[in-house]
């Protein structure tokens, strides 16, 4: 009894109040990481916000335990968080909803790929919060389903993905139509100059707060790299899940073409392995989440947009098929694993054509990676001519072997059609018969 009592006690002197502290308490939390420490306190004393701190550090806890606390119950929707992807939008509204148990506080989650009615019935229910993207939310303020006129937090989570994405435009709309006098709070893994402009615009006198650290490199994770051969990639993942039988298994690539024949290929190959991407139909990501969520799934293939903000807990090792064309992508991708002060691998496999690549990654996180080796995998000296462009440069075609169809190589981009294929297909059609 006295340890679950000594442990909500680290965040009660930061300011969060019992109904909060029994949550966490009941969430099995220790301790407060740097962002929540830093944060918290100057959230409740209402002042706007810049926060950063690199993925995994608990962010979204930091600024919804000093904004759900100080709503006032019954009046209308007090509390609006802003995030890039719809992944995010349910994971962070799950979150706030475990931290505000107990408290009778209403949270909504908005965003696409949802029937519009069901969520327009859920805001009718009067939530005191609101957690949506940007494209979800415009389109229920011009329906006027939505109102700002109670208004008294605005968080934006992710805010350079946002910008990334190209949500500039309603953010400035979304923040602009919020007249009442509120408390702004920005939250982000970098802080680029224009989300600077953005702050000095819609924020009045922020504080930033900085434990992004100099390194921006994630220490927990064991980070290495495997030189292979273009062709051999499918091959030497398959092996690398061998030898590592990891738990639970995030596989990044840089195109969603490749996401769906990477997919493809494992489960071909009896590895529990689905994919997520942007042109997967909303139903079939929540339902891919879900169980990547309660470990019911070994491996998840997704892009980098897809992926952006999953926080799932106990993710072991992290696996770049691709190198990420921007290095900072890369920072992302292994703050998947090590979460919260837990440990992590994180490989990457490349090409000798993608050495710049790795370069610039170790350039931006000031650390050498090592190198790593796959037992029973021997890196030959030369690959043929074809293989000197970039794995991109060639799209996948197929991964199961027929008999009429041999296939001698396992990498996506070299399983092509025969010259005699080709010459069917693109020259040849049938003479039609004259009708009588």
């Amino acid at each position: 009894m006295q340890k679950k009592l000594t442990q909500p006690a680290l965040f009660a002197e930061l300011g969060v109040e019992p109904p909060f502290l029994t949550a966490l308490a009941r969430l099995g939390w220790t301790e407060p990481t740097d962002i929540q420490k830093q944060l918290i306190p100057l959230a409740l004393t209402g002042k706007d916000v810049l926060g950063q701190a690199r993925t995994g550090t608990g962010k979204t806890a930091a600024f919804t335990l000093p904004t759900l606390q100080r709503i006032e119950k019954n009046k209308g929707l007090q509390l609006l968080v802003l995030v890039p992807t719809r992944e995010l939008a349910v994971q962070v509204a799950a979150e706030m909803q475990r931290l505000a148990e107990g408290s009778e506080l209403r949270i909504v989650a908005v965003y696409g790929g949802q029937r519009v009615r069901e969520q327009l019935h859920q805001i009718g229910r009067k939530p005191c919060a609101v957690v949506g993207t940007p494209g979800r939310l415009m389109d229920f303020l011009q329906r006027g389903a939505l109102h700002l006129d109670a208004i008294r937090f605005a968080v934006l989570d992710e805010v350079d993905r946002m910008l990334d994405i190209g949500f500039r435009d309603d953010i400035r709309k979304i923040l602009g139509q919020i007249t009442t006098n509120h408390q702004t709070i920005f939250v982000s893994a970098t802080i680029s100059d224009e989300i600077d402009r953005l702050a000095r615009r819609y924020m009045k006198d922020p504080v930033t707060v900085d434990v992004s650290r100099d390194s921006m490199t994630v220490q927990e994770v064991r980070q290495s790299y495997i030189t292979v051969n273009r062709r051999d990639k499918l091959r030497v993942l398959r092996m690398l899940l061998a030898q590592e039988q990891p738990k639970l298994t995030i596989v990044f690539c840089n195109t969603k073409r490749y996401c769906r024949e990477v997919a493809r290929h494992l489960h071909a190959a009896d590895i529990d392995a689905l994919e997520i991407h942007g042109d997967l139909m909303q139903r079939k990501r929540d339902q891919v989440m879900k169980r990547f969520r309660k470990h019911n799934l070994r491996v998840l293939v997704a892009t980098d947009l897809a992926a952006r903000g999953i926080d799932v807990r106990g993710i072991t090792h992290i696996v770049n098929f691709d190198v990420p064309d921007d290095p900072e992508n890369y920072v992302h991708r292994i703050g998947r694993t090590a979460r919260m002060g837990s440990f992590g691998k994180a490989f990457t496999l490349v090409t000798t054509q993608e050495g710049k690549q790795l370069t610039a990654i170790e350039m931006l996180i000031n650390k050498q990676i090592p190198e790593d080796m796959i037992e029973g995998y021997t890196l030959t000296a030369t690959e043929p001519a074809q293989a000197s462009e970039p794995a991109q440069a060639a799209a996948p075609s197929r991964f199961h072997k027929t008999a009429r169809e041999p296939q001698t190589s396992d990498d996506p981009a070299a399983a092509s059609a025969s010259p005699a294929a080709k010459r069917l297909g693109a020259r040849f059609k049938p003479r039609r018969r004259r009708r009588r």
